[in-house]
């Protein structure tokens, strides 16, 4: 089992939520203090951590198996992520994606870090996925 944080298209109610296969919701909570949030295409959210920030970043914990991680949860994955370890809101560690190496430095990336959460930004657009 892997404890990931998601934050995006496949949390509860998504439109991506389906390649979970069934993993059970372990907890609604926040990141620590200390990540910046930018929208990819408008399509998915990338999560950077940033020790310079005091904001955190909504989402939802689950116990994904780790044959569902690897064969469906990974592979659905942009290219603009990577799988890393984020800290949560109770200090505890996670996996997570997180935005690439060097791609903040394309500048191409949309910072979305006040809306608090990929919910948000979209309703934000007047879209609820």
């Amino acid at each position: 089992m892997a404890r990931m944080f998601l934050n995006g298209q496949a949390m509860e109610g998504g439109p991506f939520h389906h390649h979970l296969r069934g993993a059970p919701l372990v907890a609604r909570t926040r990141t620590a203090s200390g990540y910046r949030f930018f929208s990819i295409r408008d399509t998915c959210p990338g999560l950077l951590p940033d020790p310079g920030v005091d904001t955190v970043m909504d989402g939802e914990v689950y116990d994904v198996p780790d044959e569902v991680l690897r064969d469906h949860l990974l592979p659905s994955e942009p290219p603009e992520l990577e799988f890393g370890i984020i800290r949560l809101q109770d200090g505890s560690s996670s996996f997570s994606m997180v935005l690439r190496r060097g791609e903040l430095e394309k500048g191409i990336h949309k910072e979305i870090t006040a809306f608090g959460g990929w919910r948000p930004y979209l309703k934000s657009l007047g879209r609820e996925n």
